[in-house]
């Protein structure tokens, strides 16, 4: 399912589609997760207590390029980083113009691909420019107050719409099955214990290192969902084994924020469900991508509350 973030002025909740005329929207094709209340996994991650909504796929180049062109005329904090034109088995986004005036460009076909080169900062800020209904959105308010913030360890607020996900929400989203039984959890988020190759089009496979790249140095990224239903979760998220490590939001050894999923440049034991991640907010890397999560649409969460036993029905009088 698509959802078009609203622009200027509107009121974000995800699952309502508005559209502003003579204005780019970014479209996030998201899936519900729901299953509220499951229980962790072994490694103690897993366990949520309400449904939400993530991106089906990695943020992609082509909507961060958006963004760039709406908030980073400037760009006061550094959202675009010169190696994503310049790392050319990455392709990416250009720049041109001066600052005031700057304005960025896919390069080539790469739009479909995972954006590179952002730090947990980036991933923020275009969580606040969702939040805040992108167009001219403020980027350093929203779901996470950063004003200014290049660096330290900065909380979600309780009121976003839109946000970096939690390690548990991201780990259930790729790696619980309620259908499975025993744990209800796979080992890789393919819905499988095991992984074959790294071609696509093999069955239960992923974009990481086996032996080789995909299409390396060609090109290091495969488009969102290349493998299709071979990459996907329970729910439906693609590549969250592979292509490229993504943010979460756990906060790691006092100063590092969260890394799940593995890419293209790593062994298959990264997309395990065992193997934890980790970098400082400011790193920036061709393998560093991430997806966004949402609150849920209002018929999920109409279920949710059923669930837990929040609503209550008056009888006519």
């Amino acid at each position: 399912m698509k959802h078009l973030i609203p622009s200027l002025g509107l009121a974000v909740l995800a699952g309502v589609s508005l559209v502003t005329p003579a204005r780019a929207v970014v479209s996030i094709a998201d899936v519900p997760v729901g299953n509220p209340g499951n229980a962790a996994d072994g490694t103690g991650y897993g366990a949520v207590g309400y449904a939400y909504q993530i991106a089906k796929n990695e943020t992609t180049i082509g909507q961060y390029a958006d963004f760039l062109n709406a908030v980073a005329k400037s760009d006061p904090y550094a959202l675009y980083n010169p190696n994503m034109a310049s790392r050319t088995f990455i392709a990416g986004i250009s720049r041109s113009g001066s600052a005031g005036s700057y304005s960025y460009a896919v390069i080539g076909s790469s739009g479909n691909k995972p954006i590179t080169y952002v730090s947990w900062f980036d991933a923020a800020r275009f969580c606040n420019w969702l939040h805040n209904g992108q167009g001219s959105g403020d980027t350093e308010t929203g779901a996470y107050n950063l004003v200014g913030a290049s660096a330290g360890i900065i909380l979600k607020e309780a009121a976003a719409k839109v946000w970096i996900p939690s390690e548990n929400e991201w780990y259930k989203a790729a790696y619980y099955d309620p259908t499975k039984g025993g744990s209800n959890y796979w080992l890789y988020p393919t819905q499988s214990d095991t992984l074959a190759g790294n071609t696509v089009g093999m069955a239960h496979s992923a974009n990481y290192r086996d032996g080789d790249y995909v299409g390396y140095p060609g090109m290091a990224l495969t488009d969102g969902g290349a493998y299709g239903a071979n990459s996907a979760s329970h729910y439906g998220t693609n590549d969250q084994g592979g292509n490229v490590w993504e943010w979460n939001d756990a906060v790691r050894s006092g100063s590092s924020r969260g890394l799940r999923g593995g890419s293209w440049s790593g062994s298959v034991l990264d997309l395990a469900s065992s193997f934890r991640n980790g970098g400082g907010p400011s790193f920036e890397s061709d393998f560093v991508g991430f997806r966004v999560a949402s609150v849920p649409e209002p018929s999920c969460l109409v279920l949710t509350l059923l669930a837990s036993g929040m609503l209550v029905t008056r009888r006519k009088r």
